[in-house]
This record gives structure tokens, sequence and C-alpha cells, in this order.
């Protein structure tokens, strides 16, 4: 027997409406007035299974109003150069629009240290990033385009990849796991370009993280990926990193100003810094925002850390003694 989608979604909906008030509020949030594609979301995330759908939304909301998530847009990283530090070492931005309205966001894989702040300033970073995009980025593309835009496009730059990048697993898995738990389906592919010779032994690490509906979504393409990145966006678009025939240093291009989609001074970073500083002014709370104070319950589970491990041990002795001192820094628990 096949499955109905519209069926579901109204099932699914029904049971929404009965979730407590604090859940509802945070729901308003999630959805920013797309029910339908939102409920859509979390049930292609289950394959339809509306019980599952609606566990998985659930629970979603319940992590949401426990960790004050709500209000993340509105607890900006301090102290400043904290803030700096982390933009430094998890380089993302937004590069423009696919041809279809689709937000295109780049992420400098190979190029993030992730080693100047604490696991909690990149986590909260990573879901301000993705806030900003739901409840700002989205609603005005589907605004300017004239139709629901709930998805966008990441482009996934390895230049400078190597294997000591495996020393990061545990926070991306941490991070893979919010996006998957409680962001399911806002991506509709992931690019991978400059890709180096070390990227498959990495990719053998980092895919059995993945959820398999986002494996099947990823492409690695050749070069820098212009050619057929082109076939779905502008070249106005194209991240920096994609506008080379050759893989150079992303960081290299770092005092291009608003060329480069990762630096403080680009259109989006700056609107973004702008946006949280405003929010954390309205109804400002009597004691400041401390560093340190934004936390996120969020436990990875220890099979697939433990099987990270030892795939981690496995690649990288592929590679012999010279690598020991990357295999004695690794922390996966």
């Amino acid at each position: 027997m096949g499955i109905n989608p519209q069926e579901a979604i109204k099932k699914l909906r029904a049971l929404m409406d009965r979730v407590d008030q604090p859940m509802k509020k945070s729901f308003q949030n999630v959805h920013q007035g797309f029910i339908t594609e939102t409920l859509e979301r979390f049930l292609k995330a289950r394959e339809y299974d509306v019980a599952k759908a609606h566990k998985m939304l659930v629970d979603c909301l319940k992590w949401r109003v426990e960790n004050e998530i709500d209000n993340v847009l509105r607890k900006p990283i301090l102290p400043a150069d904290v803030y700096r530090a982390v933009r430094d070492s998890q380089l993302v931005g937004l590069s423009g629009y696919s041809k279809e309205g689709l937000p295109v966001f780049a992420i400098g894989v190979g190029l993030s240290a992730l080693d100047k702040a604490t696991v909690n300033d990149y986590v909260q970073s990573h879901i301000q990033i993705n806030e900003y995009r739901d409840r700002v980025i989205l609603p005005s593309a589907s605004k300017k385009y004239g139709r629901p835009i709930t998805t966008c496009v990441k482009i996934l730059d390895m230049t400078g990849l190597k294997l000591s990048a495996l020393g990061h697993t545990k926070l991306l898995t941490i991070l893979s796991t919010i996006d998957d738990l409680n962001y399911p389906e806002r991506t509709t592919a992931y690019y991978i370009v400059n890709a180096p010779y070390v990227f498959s032994s990495c990719w053998k690490v980092i895919k059995p993280l993945l959820h398999e509906r986002t494996r099947k979504k990823v492409q690695v393409l050749p070069g820098c990926g212009k050619e057929e990145l082109l076939k779905i966006m502008d070249y106005t678009s194209l991240p920096h990193f994609c506008k080379r025939e050759s893989s150079l240093s992303s960081r290299s291009s770092a005092r291009q100003g608003g060329n480069n989609c990762y630096s403080l001074d680009h259109l989006f970073h700056q609107q973004l810094y702008n946006y949280i500083k405003q929010q954390s002014l309205i109804n400002e709370p009597v004691e400041p925002i401390r560093k340190g104070s934004f936390q996120v319950n969020l436990q990875v589970p220890a099979s697939k850390s433990k099987g990270t491990a030892k795939t981690i041990e496995t690649e990288l002795r592929k590679y012999g003694n010279r690598l020991s001192d990357t295999l004695i820094e690794l922390e996966i628990m």
C-alpha cells in the first residue's frame, strides 16, 4: 500500500495541534508560516512514517525549548575577539542564490581550523547561522521569488584539507547530529570541490556519520566545480574559491574583503552580526550575557563515536608512522 503524502501531512498536523504552548511557540520559529513544507520535511526524514515524524518533531521542539534555541539570535558570542576567532576558524558564508532562488552556502572544510574557541562557541555559531537562515534568509527569498523556498545548496571547499582534520571529528559529529535531528531536509545538495588526494581517507571517516538521505545528496565535482555549478547558479553567486581554475588557498583570498564570503566584511556576515546585535538589545536582560553561558545538551551515540574512532585509526595507519602524532591527538570518546 503506497504512502499518501497529503494524508500523512494532514495526520501530522492534527498531532501537532495537541502539543503544549511552549512547543507551539517554538514551532512558529521553525515553520515561519510554511507549515505544510515544514511537516513534509520531517516526514521525508522519517520516510513518511507519521508516528516517527511526530516523535522527531516533538523531540526537536523539546530540544529547542530546553536549550532556549528561540533566543539564540539574541545571544551574541562574546567578547568580540572570540567571535572573530570563531569566524576566522569556522569558515562559512552565503555566496548568493541558485537560479531557482535557493541560498548558496559556502563552507571551507579544509581550512577551518576549529581550534581558536571552545566547542560551545562553535556549536552556538553553527546554530545561529541555521536559525538566521531559517528565520531571515529563507523567508526573505520566499518573498522575493513569490513561492516557498525552504531549502538551500551547500558547496564544501576541501582546499587545504589534511588528515589532521580528523581530530575534529567529535565536533563535526555534534554539528551533523544537530542538523540531522533538528534541521532535517534543509539542504537539497552538497557539492564538494577542490578535493585533494587525502579526501578519500577523510570521506571514509565522515561518511558513516551522515544519514543515508544526506549521503545521497553529496556530489564530488572535478576541480573547483565551476563548470558544473554554473548550470545551477550565475557566476556572481559562485563562492570565491570556485572562480579560480586551480585549487588555491581560500585563505589567500581573505584580503578580498566583500568578495570573500567567509570575511567579516562580506554583506552576509555584516547583516548577521548586526541582526544579532539588534536582537540582543530587545528586552535586554538585567545581567549581561557572559562568555560560555550558552550550552546545548546533546549527546552523540557512543556506538557512532566508537565506530568512527576505529575507522580513523585504520585510515591514518595507511600513511605510516609520520602521522603517529595525529593519531595520538584524536579524542574520539
